[in-house]
Formats: C-alpha cells, structure tokens, sequence
C-alpha cells in the first residue's frame, strides 16, 4: 500500500500527533519515513532581519555586529530544528520504522512538494495548525497547498486535544450473517 511517507514537520510546532499517525501507518504498511522540515527566512520563529526605516546604510563596524548576530542567531534557529528532526527519527527508529531526515530553506508547500516527487513518496502527512478564512487568506496553508499540488495523496493530520487516534489498528471484525 505505502512504501514511503514523507512526514512535514513544522519545527515550530508541537507534532506528537502527526508523528504517532505517521509511526502507526507506517508500522501497518511496513513504510520507511523521510522526516522534512522546511525554514524560511521570515517565517514564524526565524530571526528577524535588522531593518532600519530612513538608512541607506550602516556605519562599517556596526553592520560588521549586526550581521554576526543574525547569523548566529539564524544557525540556532536552524540547529533547533535540526535538533527537532532528530528527536523525531529517534523515536520513529525506536518503534522499528526506517527513518531519514532532510531540511531545507525554501517556500514550505513547494518544497514538501518537490520533495515528495523527487523521492517518489507514496504519501505525503501534513500537520494543519487550523486556520480558517481570513488568516488562510493572509497568512496562507502550507497543508492547502500540499494538498493541491502533490503528485501523490495527502493526510491532513489535525492536533486533537482528546488523544484519540485517527488511525486506528486494523482489527479483525465478527460480520453477523441474516
């Protein structure tokens, strides 16, 4: 059925449900996982670049500082999330699923995307923060996105406060005969 889900890991995000979706899919496919998280340079936990209204420019030594501390800023934001991504393979090793890992800087849904093609996943999971119509409009969904433009299916997994599964175990069921 599923030989390769492409999990899309959003590295500000809490993912324990769409890492224990992804985990019991692919134990009940057999499926290897490829864990993706996509930065970008100005999304939601990315270090804010040093713009000043007014200045054409900085004074030497003072741009020489500014930019020293955005990128050290920027390699731990981007070592958090890698650090995330290794968590995650831990734990989906740990319960016996084969598991890699990529991150990327680039447009989240066109990278989960090209990524899924590129490695010819059978499926791709998403995780949905739950945005409805005007902050979808503005701010957009990479979910919707993926949704729309995978060359293969797509699970949206929603965060669910009850910690009931979605996917549940395939039993065996009694059909009663008339």
């Amino acid at each position: 059925m599923f030989d390769k889900i492409l999990v899309a890991i959003d590295p500000n995000e809490f993912n324990a449900a769409l890492m224990d979706q992804a985990i019991a899919l692919a134990i009940a496919t057999g499926a290897q996982l490829k864990l993706i998280a996509v930065l970008t340079e100005y999304g939601e936990g990315a270090p804010p670049m040093f713009v000043y209204p007014g200045l054409a420019g900085y004074p030497p030594t003072m741009e020489d500082t500014l930019w020293s501390d955005y990128r050290q800023r920027y390699e731990t934001y981007t070592n958090k999330s890698l650090n995330t991504l290794r968590q995650l393979k831990q734990r989906a090793q740990a319960a016996g699923v084969s598991t890699d890992v990529t991150q990327l800087l680039d447009s989240p849904g066109r990278a989960i995307c090209d990524e899924a093609k590129q490695w010819k996943a059978d499926l791709v999971m998403v995780g949905s923060r739950g945005r409805r119509g005007l902050s979808e409009i503005f701010l957009g969904s990479v979910s919707n996105y993926v949704m729309h433009h995978a060359s293969c299916s797509v699970i949206v997994v929603h965060d669910q406060d009850s910690g009931e599964e979605i996917i549940k175990p395939i039993e065996k069921t009694k059909h009663a005969t008339a």
